[in-house]
């Protein structure tokens, strides 16, 4: 397992638009070394792929959730629970308001593990480091109060490292844990970037090597609904 572990937020990036080159913005303003995780906030992502979309005043914002959601779990009042085409579960189908011009809206990423790779690749050709990348948004969570990031995207990392089979402390045989590391690192890339500090990116340093790999994606963490107790 991994010892200390570092979360460096990134400064200085300017205001994204749409069809900015996010990864070599981020290559200019990080200071990145083989073996980072990179965090990247969804909202940076979405407003780069142009995946921002003008809300109707007179409407408001409902069409919107409705045409990005693939199935509608509950509804109270304007707050909708609903799953998205990625399979996610979460409030208005990810639209988000937040830090966005007024009269706009943004979209999750079409396929965020894409986003992922791109930034993770681009980042590899620009600077020769050898990061993995994760695209981060912020869930509400069942029975709990209160909000926190999660991955819904990623590139170069296992989402899950399954510790089954493996012994606890007391030499106890593990039956079911399964650690959803990229939502532990997302979560605690949080800590350093806010919601209101305008700081989109952190780097994740010190990260175990053993939970690096390629080839997974953040579906891998979505329960299927045959394994889901509440759907």
């Amino acid at each position: 397992m991994s010892g200390e572990i570092r979360v460096i937020p990134v400064t200085g990036l300017p205001e994204i638009a749409a069809g900015d080159d996010l990864a070599g913005m981020i290559a200019e303003a990080a200071d990145l070394a083989d073996g980072d995780v990179l965090v990247v906030t969804q909202k940076v992502v979405s407003k780069a792929e142009d995946r921002m979309v003008d809300v109707d005043p007179e409407v408001g914002h409902k069409p919107i959730v409705e045409a990005e959601s693939v199935r509608v779990l509950r509804r109270r009042g304007d707050l909708v629970i609903a799953e998205t085409s990625h399979g996610f579960v979460c409030a208005n189908a990810g639209v988000d308001l937040s830090n966005v011009p007024e009269g706009r809206a943004a979209l999750l990423p079409v396929d965020s593990d894409r986003s992922a790779r791109r930034i993770r690749d681009a980042l590899l050709h620009r600077l020769g480091v050898d990061v993995a990348v994760i695209v981060s948004d912020t869930f509400g969570r069942p029975w709990r109060r209160g909000v926190a990031d999660v991955a819904i995207g990623c590139a170069g990392l296992r989402p899950i490292v399954d510790l089954r089979g493996t012994n606890d402390a007391l030499g106890r045989e593990l039956q079911v844990t399964e650690v959803a590391i990229v939502d532990e690192i997302a979560a605690a890339a949080e800590l350093v970037m806010g919601k209101a500090a305008a700081v989109p990116v952190a780097v994740v340093r010190g990260v175990d090597p053993s939970w690096f790999g390629e080839g997974s994606v953040v579906a891998d963490v979505v329960r299927t609904p045959a394994e889901d107790l509440f759907r």
